[in-house]
C-alpha cells in the first residue's frame, strides 16, 4: 500500500463524480475526494472506495497528485487562491492536474503560481461529455511538461481513452477552444439539416442512416440525430456551459486575431435557447429555435 501514489480529486460534479469513481475502481492509487458540497462527497464515499475529506487542507496536504474538475475560472481561483484555498497546503514536488475548461490566461497563471512553490502543473481539459466520463473514455488535451504528463498517464487513463500533449501550459485549453468551435458549427449545421428534412416531409431517421455513411458523418450526427428528431435534450453538455466555453474562445480569438463570425452567431443562438428555458438542455438543443 505504501508504494501507491496519493491522488486527491477535487470537484465531484457531472464530470468529476464518475471520473473519480474510475480512479477509485482501478485500485491503483490511494484516492481521496473533496467537494465544496459535502453531501455530494459523502454520496460518492458511499458508492466508491476512498477517503472523503471534510476540508481542503485534509484533502490536499499529503497528496502526490491533485486533480481538479470544476466549472469556471472563478471556481478555480477560489479553490486555489482564496483565504481558505488549497495553495498553502500543497506539498512541494506534487503534481496539479486541472480538468476544468478555463481560459488560457488562468492556466498560465496557475502554472506560474504553482511553479514558485515547486509544484508541477498540467492543464488538461477533456472532451467526451457526461457519457465519456461515465464510460471512462474521455479525450484529454494537455499542456505542460512532457515528463510530468508521462508520469501521470496511468492516472488519467483510468477515465480516458487518450491523453495527448498539445504543448506548454495553456495549450490544452487552446485545443479545447478549437474543439468547442467545431462542435458549435456542427450542431448548428445538423439542426438546420434536420429541420429542413422534416419540413420536406422526409423520414429523417432514414435520411441520417444514409448520409451518416458518407462525408457528412460526425460524432454529433451519430449520437444526437435521434434525440434531436424526438425533441429530447437531456443527453450531455449543458447550454450554459457551452456559452461559457464559447465566450472563452471568442475572447482568445480577439487576442490572436482569429475571426469567428459563425461561432459568434451560434453563441447568440444559444442565448435564445437559454431564454426559452434551455439552460440545462444539451448543446443539440439549437434545433429548438426552429420549433418555437
Amino acid at each position: 500500500m505504501g508504494s501507491k501514489k496519493n491522488v486527491t480529486f477535487v470537484g465531484l460534479g457531472t464530470m468529476g463524480y464518475p471520473m473519480a469513481g474510475h480512479l477509485s475502481n482501478s485500485g491503483l492509487f490511494n484516492v481521496c475526494v473533496f467537494n465544496r458540497s459535502l453531501e455530494k462527497s459523502a454520496k460518492w464515499g458511499g458508492e466508491y472506495q476512498g477517503r472523503v475529506a471534510q476540508t481542503i487542507e485534509e484533502a490536499v496536504s499529503d497528496a502526490d497528485v491533485i486533480i481538479t474538475c470544476t466549472g469556471r475560472d472563478e471556481d478555480m481561483m477560489e479553490i486555489v487562491f482564496s483565504d481558505d484555498g488549497m495553495l498553502p497546503f500543497l506539498k512541494s514536488g506534487s503534481i496539479f492536474i486541472d480538468h476544468t475548461t478555463t481560459s488560457c490566461k488562468l492556466a498560465k497563471h496557475l502554472d506560474e503560481s504553482l511553479k514558485s512553490k515547486d509544484i508541477n502543473f498540467i492543464d488538461a481539459p477533456v472532451s467526451g461529455g457526461e457519457a465519456g466520463a461515465v464510460n471512462g473514455v474521455l479525450s484529454v488535451m494537455a499542456g505542460g511538461d512532457p515528463a510530468i504528463l508521462e508520469s501521470c498517464d496511468s492516472i488519467m487513463r483510468t477515465y480516458s481513452k487518450s491523453v495527448t500533449l498539445m504543448g506548454e501550459a495553456g495549450s490544452g485549453q487552446l485545443a479545447k477552444m478549437v474543439n468547442q468551435i467545431c462542435i458549435a458549427g456542427m450542431v448548428q449545421g445538423l439542426s438546420e439539416a434536420i429541420n429542413f428534412g422534416i419540413n420536406a416531409k422526409l423520414n429523417m431517421k432514414e435520411v441520417i442512416e444514409v448520409i451518416s455513411k458518407g462525408a457528412a458523418q460526425s460524432w454529433q450526427m451519430e449520437n444526437r440525430h435521434k434525440t434531436m428528431i424526438d425533441d429530447k435534450f437531456d443527453y450531455g453538455f449543458a447550454v450554459d456551459w457551452m456559452r461559457k466555453d464559447l465566450k472563452i474562445a471568442m475572447e482568445e480569438a480577439k487576442r490572436n486575431n482569429s475571426p469567428l463570425p459563425i461561432t459568434k452567431i451560434i453563441n447568440e443562438y444559444y442565448g435564445e435557447v437559454q431564454k426559452m428555458g434551455g439552460n440545462r438542455w444539451d448543446t443539440s438543443s439549437l434545433i429548438k429555435r426552429f420549433r418555437k
